[in-house]
């Protein structure tokens, strides 16, 4: 396995594990708008990291994990904007990361699409 192969499965492993063992954060980000309880969004996007980092792992599912992995860092978006708009009048560093975070989803999709290739 490549080595950004390999990154981006223990880095989608890594997140989807902690939206399980550190929730609280992950709920907080949830949009409001979206039915239901945060903590379901919560589980359901790390089970999804989960599943993209085992598809990825695997060199027959890689291509398809990669590609739904894209998808879901599309997906998540909204919740990096609603970090946004919540951080605006926070301290400066975490203000700093929250804006941060936007302009990084556009890596993190051309990385999955060129694990997928």
């Amino acid at each position: 396995m490549k080595k950004d192969t390999a990154a981006l499965a223990g880095m989608l492993a890594t997140m989807g594990v902690l939206h399980f063992a550190v929730p609280r954060p992950f709920d907080s980000i949830v949009p409001r708008s979206l039915p239901g309880r945060r903590r379901t969004y919560t589980y359901l996007s790390g089970a999804a990291e989960l599943a993209c980092a085992a598809a990825i792992a695997h060199p027959r599912t890689r291509r398809a994990g990669a590609l739904a992995a894209a998808g879901l860092f599309v997906a998540v978006f909204p919740a990096n904007i609603k970090m946004a708009v919540d951080a605006r009048h926070a301290a400066p560093v975490r203000r700093a990361i929250a804006f941060g975070r936007l302009p990084l989803q556009v890596p993190l999709v051309l990385w999955a699409r060129r694990v997928a290739r």
